[in-house]
């Protein structure tokens, strides 16, 4: 998925663990795939340079809002975790079906900016999900789709850093979860492969659909666990 539209992957995989593992977990073995993906993503075409001068701001305080949520993260019971995650990805899935599409005056992108990142960052922090904000908000600036894929992937990518810092303080990585996310970063670079050679192939369309019933049926999954 990650490869083919260019975000996405911690929508997925994240609930898609967390069916089976505890969410702290699952952020934590996540976290190498990620830096992984999103790097190899963010300078794949160059302009990352002007990319972070562009999202500084975005960038500085979804910084802070990750290491925020990254807290919450460690605070939280598990089963409160599991809840936000599953009604985070329905809402994902609506707001993606219902194809709300809001536009941003030019002028107004230094106003909203930090705001955005700041939500996105706490989001991101607490579910390993901070794509809905920052999707919707590059969106609403009318990006190119090369543009869109850079912005995205530079601000996942300083996110995960930071958010690696701050799992660590919190003590959340040990040496085997550290294996894990390893072992599951060459599976997830596999999967990216692939899906950047099947790209221009498929009906965007009909897979973007066959996404979002998936990951309704996660999400749901999830608040149900949560509740029961």
């Amino acid at each position: 998925m990650k490869g083919a539209i260019g975000f996405g992957f911690p929508a997925l995989a994240t609930p898609l663990l967390a069916l089976v593992i505890d969410v702290k977990t699952a952020v934590v073995v996540l976290i190498f795939p990620n830096i992984a993906m999103d790097g190899l993503q963010a300078t794949r075409r160059g302009g990352f340079v002007a990319g972070l001068r562009r999202f500084a701001v975005l960038l500085i305080l979804g910084a802070l809002g990750t290491v925020l949520g990254t807290h919450l993260l460690v605070v939280l019971p598990s089963r409160v975790v599991t809840l936000i995650l599953g009604c985070f990805v329905v809402v994902f899935v609506l707001l993606n079906s219902t194809r709300f599409s809001p536009k941003v005056p030019s002028g107004w992108e230094r106003w909203i900016a930090g705001p955005t990142g700041f939500v996105a960052g706490i989001l991101g922090g607490i579910t390993n999900v901070p794509g809905t904000p920052l999707v919707l908000y590059f969106y609403a600036l009318g990006l190119a789709k090369q543009e869109f894929v850079r912005a995205v992937a530079i601000t996942f990518l300083i996110y995960k850093l930071v958010q690696l810092g701050a799992i660590v303080s919190y003590g959340l990585v040990t040496w085997s979860l550290t294996g894990l996310s390893v072992g599951l970063t060459a599976v997830a670079l596999g999967g990216f492969a692939l899906g950047l050679r099947v790209q221009d192939r498929l009906d965007q369309r009909s897979f973007d659909r066959a996404i979002l019933i998936f990951l309704a049926l996660l999400g749901l999954g999830l608040i149900w666990r949560s509740a029961s």
